[in-house]
C-alpha cells in the first residue's frame, strides 16, 4: 500500500501540492485527473523520489520513500511525461541499457517478451529517433517494466498520441491491471480515466478533493445531464438521477437549444471547480 500523509510541495511561495492525503491499495488502478498545472506531475515526482516533499511523508508498504531508498525503487517502474530514451540507440539497445541498470542477468528473454507485449518486435532494430510517437511511448513503458515492478507510475502516458496509438496503450495498461500491478497514472483525457480506472482522484490547484470509482462520482452528481444554451448566450448544466427528471426540467425553462446526455467525469470535475480538465 502507498500512503501519502499531509504532503505539500512548495516552490518559493507557490504551493504546487497542498496538504495531500491519499492511500493507494495494492492492485489498485488509480487515475489522477486534473488540468495542466494542477500538481499531478509534482505528485508523481515525489512518489518516485525525484522530489522531496516540503512537508509530510510518503510510505510504500511501511518504507519511507526517499531519493536514496533503493529497496523501494527496485519495485517501481516509471514512465515520465517526456521521453527518457536514448535517441541514438535502437529500441532493443534501450531495453538492454535499462536491464543492465537493474543488473538483470537473463535479460534477453525478458526483452523479447516486452517487445512482443508492446507490439514492437518488428521495430526493435530501429533507432528510437525513428520511431513514431506511439511506438516511442510504448518503448518507454517497456523500459519501465524491465524490472517486473509491483508499482507503476505513468505521467500522461498518451499525451500527443493519435487515437489509434492511444488505444494500443490502453490495451497495455489493461494488461498491467490484469496482472495485478498497482498503477497510478496522470491524465487530462476524461475518457481515459473513465475507461481504465477502478479509482479516480480529482485534483485542482494542488489539492486532491475526491477519490472514488468513476461510476460513483457520476451517479452521486446525477446520471443525466441537461446542457442548455440560454437567451443570454450562456451554457448551463443541471444534473438529474433519471431521464424523466431531466425532461421535466427542460419543459419548465426557456432555452435556445439543449441536449440531454449521460453525465461524464468532465461534468463531475466542472461541477466542483467550474474548471474544465484541459
Amino acid at each position: 500500500m502507498i500512503e501519502i500523509n499531509d504532503v505539500s510541495k512548495m516552490f518559493g511561495e507557490f504551493a504546487a501540492v497542498d496538504n495531500v492525503n491519499l492511500k493507494i491499495q495494492d492492485g489498485e488502478f488509480l487515475g489522477l485527473l486534473g488540468p495542466n498545472g494542477a500538481g499531478k506531475t509534482t505528485i508523481i515526482k515525489m512518489l518516485t523520489g525525484l522530489l522531496k516533499p516540503t512537508t509530510g511523508t510518503i510510505y510504500v508498504d511501511g518504507e519511507k520513500m526517499s531519493r536514496n531508498n533503493m529497496k523501494i525503487k527496485k519495485r517501481i517502474g516509471v514512465v515520465p511525461q517526456y521521453t527518457n530514451l536514448d535517441k541514438e540507440l535502437t529500441a532493443y539497445e534501450n531495453l538492454i541499457f535499462a536491464a543492465k541498470l537493474f543488473k538483470i542477468k537473463d535479460y534477453k528473454n525478458k526483452i523479447e517478451e516486452l517487445l512482443t507485449f508492446m507490439e514492437l518486435e518488428k521495430h526493435k532494430n530501429k533507432k528510437a529517433m525513428n520511431l513514431s510517437g506511439g511506438m516511442e511511448r510504448r518503448l518507454m513503458i517497456a523500459k519501465a517494466l524491465i524490472n517486473d515492478p509491483d508499482i507503476i507510475f505513468l505521467d500522461e502516458p498518451t499525451v500527443g498520441i493519435d487515437l489509434n496509438g492511444r488505444r494500443k496503450i490502453w490495451d497495455i495498461l489493461k494488461g498491467m491491471k490484469a496482472m495485478g500491478k498497482t498503477v497510478l497514472f496522470t491524465t487530462h483525457y476524461i475518457e481515459e480515466a473513465d475507461y481504465l480506472c477502478n479509482q479516480v482522484c480529482l485534483i485542482n490547484n494542488g489539492r486532491v478533493f475526491k477519490k472514488e470509482t468513476p461510476e460513483k462520482l457520476k451517479n452521486d452528481l446525477g446520471i443525466y445531464t441537461v446542457e442548455y444554451f440560454d437567451s443570454e448566450m450562456k451554457t448551463n448544466y443541471e444534473y438529474f438521477k433519471d431521464k424523466d427528471g431531466a425532461e421535466k426540467y427542460i419543459s419548465s425553462i426557456e432555452y435556445v437549444s439543449y441536449t440531454i446526455r449521460k453525465t461524464t467525469l468532465e461534468d463531475v470535475f466542472y461541477n466542483f471547480t467550474n474548471r474544465k480538465v484541459v
